[in-house]
C-alpha cells in the first residue's frame, strides 16, 4: 500500500479494511438503512450547514421540540447514550467485537463555575464506573469544559491576569490535577484533548505538568498532537526528550486536527500566519512521521494512533508487525470516533490489535453542539463521508438490502 502524498509505503498489508462483513457484524439491517440514510445527508455539505446553524440556534433557545428526533438517528449513531448506565448497550457491543471504549462526557459550551464543576464530577464518576470494566480502560476530556475559554486565551496571550481571573486559572489548574489524580488512583488513563490554537499552550502547560506527576509507571495521562499544526511534530520530539530528562512516559495521542477551516478564518481575519499546514500531503506527511518516531520509542512513549485514515492505520498495523512487537503491547492504540470508520476498528480489532472507540454520552441537549461540530468536521473532511456511504452500501448489496 503507497501514498504518493507523503512517498512513504506500506509494505505488507496485515488488515483487510475493505472487509465489509466484519465492519457491520453488530448492525441489523434495519440499522444499516439508517446509517446509510445519515451518511447520504451528511454527504451534502450545504445541507449539513444550514440545519447545523438552525440546530444550534434551537439548542441555545432552549427549544427542544427535534431532541426526540436526533436521540432516534444523529444521536443514536454517535453517542452510547443519556448516561453511563445507559451507554453499558454500546460498551458491552465493542467489547464483542473485542474493542475498548474510551467514555467521552460529550457536554460543550459551559461558561459558570457550577457548570465546570458538575463536568469534573461527571468525569470523575466515569474514571469509577471505567475501573469496574475491562472493557473501558481510558476516558477524554477537554480542558474547556473545566474552564472558561476566554480566560485560557488572555492568559497565553501574556496579558496581566486581575485576581479574579488568576484564581479562576488555578481552580482550571486544580480540576485537571484532580481529575488526573483520580484517573491515577483507579488505575484508568486520560485523553487530554487539543484544542483551538489560541487556547493550546495553557492546556500544554497543565498536561505536561499532570504527565510528570502521573506517567511514573504507566501512561496515566495523554496529550493530543494535532499534525495538522506546522510546529507539532517539533513539539513531539522536545516533549520526549523532556520525560526521557524527567523520568516519566510520554502519552502522545497523534490526530491530524479538527478545526482546520476555523483556524484559517481566524489567522486571515487577524492578520497572522496560519498555523496550520498549507496541503493536505504535508498534514499527512508530519502525521505518519510521528506515529513513526513514537513507535521507534514505543518503550518511553505510549502512543494512541486516532486516526480515521486508511493509509496511516494500515501503516501502523504494519510497523508493529514487522518490527516483531506485540499487537497487545499497552503502548500501541489506534483510535476512532463510535458510529464513523467501523471498517477500519473492527478490522483491526479483529487482526488482532488494540483498539479503542471514543464513545460520547451525555444528556442529548448537552451533546447537541459536540454532534454538530462532528458533522460540520466530518463534511470538511474531502471524500470522508463518501467513503463511508460507500463501504455502507456495499455491505447493504452484499446483503441485498435495497
Amino acid at each position: 500500500m503507497a501514498n504518493s502524498e507523503t512517498g512513504v509505503k506500506a509494505k505488507h498489508p496485515v488488515v483487510d479494511f475493505s472487509d465489509t462483513e466484519i465492519a457491520f457484524a453488530g448492525k441489523n439491517n434495519s440499522e444499516l438503512k439508517l446509517t446509510a440514510w445519515l451518511f447520504r445527508f451528511m454527504n451534502k455539505h450545504w445541507l449539513v450547514q444550514t440545519a447545523s446553524s438552525f440546530g444550534l440556534w434551537l439548542n441555545k433557545a432552549n427549544i427542544n421540540i427535534f431532541n426526540p428526533i436526533i436521540r432516534q438517528t444523529f444521536f443514536k449513531q454517535f453517542c452510547g447514550g443519556i448516561s453511563l448506565e445507559d451507554s453499558s448497550e454500546a460498551i458491552a457491543h465493542l467489547m464483542e467485537n473485542n474493542t475498548h471504549t474510551v467514555l467521552d462526557y460529550g457536554a460543550e459550551g459551559k461558561t459558570e463555575d457550577d457548570e465546570f464543576d458538575q463536568t469534573l464530577e461527571e468525569n470523575i464518576k466515569a474514571i469509577r464506573f471505567a475501573s469496574s470494566s475491562s472493557s473501558v480502560p481510558m476516558i477524554s476530556s477537554k480542558v474547556t469544559a473545566l474552564g472558561a475559554e476566554a480566560l485560557l486565551e488572555k492568559y497565553q496571550t501574556g496579558a496581566t491576569l486581575n485576581s479574579e481571573e488568576s484564581i479562576a486559572l488555578e481552580k482550571i489548574r486544580q480540576r485537571v490535577h484532580q481529575l488526573c489524580q483520580a484517573a491515577n488512583d483507579h488505575g484508568i488513563s486520560i485523553f487530554i484533548d487539543a484544542e483551538d490554537s489560541w487556547i493550546q499552550a495553557p492546556i500544554d502547560e497543565m498536561t505536561a505538568n499532570v504527565m510528570e506527576q502521573f506517567n511514573r509507571q504507566k501512561a496515566v495521562v495523554y496529550k493530543t498532537y494535532q499534525m495538522y499544526r506546522k510546529d507539532k511534530l517539533r513539539e513531539l520530539h522536545a516533549d520526549h526528550k523532556a520525560a526521557v530528562e524527567k523520568g516519566y512516559i510520554l502519552g502522545a495521542k497523534i490526530v491530524r486536527g479538527a478545526y482546520m477551516e476555523k483556524e484559517r478564518k481566524r489567522a486571515e481575519e487577524m492578520n497572522y500566519p496560519s498555523p496550520i499546514h498549507d496541503t493536505k500531503a504535508d498534514t499527512d506527511r508530519d502525521f505518519n512521521k510521528a506515529i513513526t518516531y513514537c513507535l521507534e520509542n514505543y518503550q518511553e512513549i505510549a502512543t494512541c494512533n486516532a486516526t480515521h485514515n486508511l493509509f496511516s492505520n494500515q501503516f501502523f498495523a504494519e510497523m508493529i508487525v514487522e518490527k516483531g512487537l506485540s499487537k497487545k503491547h499497552p503502548h500501541l492504540y489506534f483510535c476512532q470516533l463510535y458510529g464513523m470508520s467501523d471498517n477500519i476498528t473492527f478490522n483491526l480489532a479483529a487482526a488482532g490489535f488494540n483498539v479503542a472507540k471514543i464513545l460520547p454520552y451525555g444528556p442529548v441537549r448537552d451533546v447537541i453542539p459536540y454532534l454538530i461540530r462532528r458533522a460540520r468536521e466530518n463534511t470538511s473532511v474531502t471524500g470522508e463521508m463518501s467513503r463511508e456511504l460507500s463501504l455502507i452500501v456495499t455491505e447493504m448489496r452484499r446483503r441485498g438490502i435495497k
